[in-house]
């Protein structure tokens, strides 16, 4: 029991997890806002949802992407559940990258649209910045 509190223990004066758990959300939360709530060019919930299921994914893995980019990225922000919302933000980037065929379109985004699609890196920092909060913890400033 001693080993599970010292890994989940979390260095509450540390800048640099303060500084990661900021960028993650940051970057994760106008994704979740088009997806939850239609902002930024998005479809909103419904619409989402009916395209993630026109890929033939499931109605409750649809949910919970939109759940794990919109309420994950809010409870990063504000450092509540943020070792679980971090696991919960990687995964779906992985899934992203995996099962969205991003892996096929090799490494750099299409910034000048000569590729068929976007690359792996950014869901390899999104990823590594979950994998560091979900090691770390939520750092300073945390709720």
């Amino acid at each position: 029991m001693n080993a599970i509190k010292k890994f989940l223990a979390t260095d509450q004066q540390s800048w640099s997890l303060l500084v990661a758990r900021l960028a993650l959300g940051l970057v994760i939360l106008p994704h979740g806002m088009q997806k939850a709530l239609g902002l930024f060019g998005g479809y909103g919930f419904s619409e989402t949802l009916g395209a993630f299921q026109s890929m033939g994914m499931p109605l409750i893995i649809g949910v919970l992407v939109i759940l794990a980019e919109f309420v994950g990225s809010l409870g990063i922000l504000v450092g509540a559940g943020t070792r679980f919302m971090a696991f919960s933000v990687g995964l779906t980037m992985a899934g992203a990258a995996f099962l969205g065929g991003h892996i096929n379109n090799g490494f750099f985004m299409n910034w000048f649209g000569q590729q068929k699609g976007e690359g792996l890196e950014y869901f390899i920092l999104v990823i590594g910045l979950a994998i560091v909060i979900l090691i770390g913890g939520a750092g300073r400033y945390a709720v």
